[in-house]
């Protein structure tokens, strides 16, 4: 896919969600006025629906066509039987808008990809070339995302954006949809491993080696050019096969990366070779998304984890999609033995790695807002230097109060987090940076769920260390019981009578038997090694 131009056409207003939903009749200027089929509708939609349920459930693209065998619009999916065949059900209401488009298709093809993410980029290129009537149009280069690479970096990095950069970029796109672009990216990154963040990294920049990098570095999905985990040319090469993966396809970008691959196993680079074999495991992996049932964490109750995160994005009005959430909590009982928690979210999911609990030091009685100023400086010491990135999200266990003693904690330092919010039980009320009021989120929206099971998360972990303090205390006690019982036993036995009566009958001290202190054993020794052995005469 080559870079795009610009262009002065109109911007069109950003589409949201899937553009399956989205389906607007464009008319090119001069097109011919469209021709209805002279095939009874049942009978077309009935051979077209046979058709389609003889797809495969893989990846691809379908192109649908009208009478004169033109294309008339292109979509994706991820199982190419259930979308296309969902088209030509007679008894579905498709609404008005996609029932037009359904009034003119005659037949279809297929494109089969190796993953959804090939599937999305394919989509791309065909409706930049065809210009299919009832997609929208993807001339306008401003409205719609891109994927941009910003190759005037010393360590490049990859972004969504809708306002590309005219210089020292590679572009690919626009795309229909924003959403499906981001998730096809968060794979991408699981293969290559390049960096998302906006940090300004230069080669020359020794500060790097103190840097600590973020969770993508922990679950290996950055290799931290931030923190000068990996050299400039071993990421550009990172970054040249991600390149040729999105200009050609999957198969020619594997082929490639094991011949690379092999080559450095023979030229006895494990490390290099290593490195590849990861990537292309990974690589591989995108073909199997999809398929089959979906991957259950049995411990949890939320499950729906891309809407939390895509609609916690949009609740807290933020520019770059919710990545990475840290939750805190206090936990105590009457002041004592009290402790902190903060749990890691990794797009949605629960990250065990990043998991922290604090034993509370500055504070002594109840004090649960002193408790958390004192966990988030602990915590956010490095971030609030500039040495590591704040996470996308803070949340904090509690209302206003919660809220105002976290920012107090913030406000002294000289990098401020992006987003703190608090979250406050019983009426789920939302405390937010920069709002004086709270507001409410429906009770079956994913955000909140998300939020909710965040929150719960780190109560359960705050409660979980409490308690083994508690438990240790009480052995310790224990311990110091048993420990004065038993001197009080010994000295009771000591001025017992029988105690006395033992000691009377000791042996005494005679010429024959008497106790010898060291430095006689020592003089006798000297006197003995002295004398010649017996038998040496």
């Amino acid at each position: 896919m080559l870079p795009v131009s610009e262009t002065n056409e109109p911007e069109l207003p950003p589409p949201d969600g899937d553009f399956e939903e989205q389906i607007v009749e464009e008319v090119p200027v001069g097109e011919v006025t469209l021709v209805l089929p002279t095939e009874p509708t049942d009978a077309r939609l009935t051979r077209l629906h046979t058709k389609a349920r003889g797809l495969e459930q893989i990846p691809g693209v379908y192109l649908l066509k009208d009478t004169r065998d033109v294309v008339i619009y292109v979509g994706k999916s991820r199982s190419l039987r259930d979308r296309v065949s969902s088209y030509f059900i007679a008894s579905t209401d498709l609404g008005p808008v996609k029932q037009r488009l359904l009034d003119y298709v005659v037949d279809f093809d297929i494109l089969t990809c190796d993953s959804e993410v090939e599937a999305l980029l394919i989509e791309s290129r065909l409706i930049k070339d065809l210009h299919p009537r009832f997609n929208a149009r993807l001339s306008d280069g401003k409205s719609y995302p891109y994927l941009e690479i910003t190759t005037r970096d010393d360590f490049p990095g990859v972004y969504v954006t809708r306002q590309p950069q005219s210089s020292g970029t590679k572009l690919y796109g626009p795309f229909i949809s924003s959403y499906a672009l981001k998730q096809a990216v968060i794979y991408m990154q699981r293969a290559f491993k390049f960096r998302s963040c906006h940090l300004d990294i230069l080669e020359e920049d020794n500060r790097r080696r103190h840097f600590r990098p973020c969770m993508l570095y922990a679950i290996k999905q950055c290799t931290a050019p931030c923190a000068d985990r990996i050299s400039r040319q071993e990421y550009l090469e990172d970054i040249e096969r991600f390149k040729k993966f999105l200009d050609s396809s999957r198969g020619d970008a594997l082929k490639q990366m094991t011949a690379d691959m092999e080559a450095a196993s023979a030229a006895l680079e494990f490390e290099t070779a290593a490195q590849l074999r990861d990537q292309i495991k990974a690589l591989r992996s995108l073909a199997h998304r999809g398929r089959g049932a979906k991957v259950m964490q049995p411990e949890l109750f939320f499950q729906d984890h891309q809407a939390g995160v895509r609609q916690l994005q949009d609740v807290l009005e933020l520019e770059e999609p919710v990545r990475s959430i840290e939750a805190i909590d206090i936990a105590h009982f009457q002041g004592e033995a009290t402790v902190g928690s903060l749990v890691s979210f990794m797009d949605g999911r629960p990250f065990k790695g990043g998991y922290k609990r604090f034993r509370i030091k500055t504070v002594t009685g109840i004090d649960d807002f002193r408790c958390i100023a004192e966990v988030v400086s602990r915590r956010y010491r490095e971030a609030g230097h500039g040495n590591e990135l704040f996470p996308d999200v803070i949340l904090i266990d509690g209302g206003l109060g919660q809220l105002h003693a976290a920012q107090g904690s913030f406000a002294q330092m000289d990098v401020k987090p992006p987003m703190v919010i608090s979250l406050a039980k019983r009426e789920e009320e939302i405390y937010m940076q920069g709002r004086a009021m709270p507001f409410k989120l429906s009770r079956t929206s994913a955000a909140l769920k998300l939020l909710q099971f965040a929150r719960d998360e780190a109560h359960r972990f705050a409660q979980s260390y409490h308690h083994l303090l508690i438990a240790r205390r009480q052995f310790q006690d224990t311990l110091r019981g048993s420990s004065g019982k038993v001197k009080a036993q010994r000295k009771a036995r000591s001025k017992s009578p029988d105690a006395e009566a033992s000691r009377d009958s000791a042996a005494p001290e005679t010429d024959d038997f008497k106790v010898l202190s060291e430095q006689e054993i020592r003089d006798l020794t000297a006197k003995s090694d002295n004398q010649p052995a017996e038998g040496s005469r």
